[in-house]
């Protein structure tokens, strides 16, 4: 299968819709196709099918047989692209780097970094007993080796 054309026919169906973007496109050797999108706003049902369609009708079975599927991220999957950040701001995430992991609530981000902040509970600097404070760490992407959002019940 030719991945080039494959994704010149995704990021053709992704240009109907602004809010949408690619996260990953897979093509096994036994030519199953995997596109994983996601959308600003979420990905609806009728737009993954809108995507497949596309691929779909403009490959030629005859030519070479293939499976397609098109999904979403699954909640359990890291966050893999810096958009999907921006759609989780004021969510928790699970944050490892190389020297730390951190758990706390996506503030802010930019081109270049992320957010987190979080309470702890840290001893009084003077006296007994513990106070709450609040902490906040800066994370620049290359740093990130995995990040995941937190389901929260």
């Amino acid at each position: 299968m030719n991945e080039s054309k494959i994704r010149d026919l995704v990021d053709e169906a992704l240009a109907e819709n602004e809010s949408l973007y690619l996260i990953d496109l897979v093509i096994s050797t036994n030519n199953k196709i995997q596109v994983t999108v996601d959308g600003d706003n979420g990905v609806n049902l009728s737009e993954c099918v809108r995507i497949s369609r596309n691929v779909e009708h403009n490959l030629d079975r005859d030519e070479e047989d293939f499976s397609l599927e098109v999904t979403t991220p699954d909640i359990s999957h890291p966050l893999k692209i810096k958009r999907q950040y921006k759609k989780n701001i004021n969510r928790i995430l699970k944050v490892k780097t190389e020297l730390d992991n951190f758990e706390g609530t996506l503030t802010s981000v930019n081109e270049e970094e992320i957010e987190l902040k979080w309470k702890a509970r840290e001893p009084k600097p003077i006296g007994k007993g513990k106070v709450t404070v609040e902490k906040k760490v800066t994370i620049p992407y290359k740093d990130i080796k995995e990040a995941k959002v937190k389901i929260v019940f």
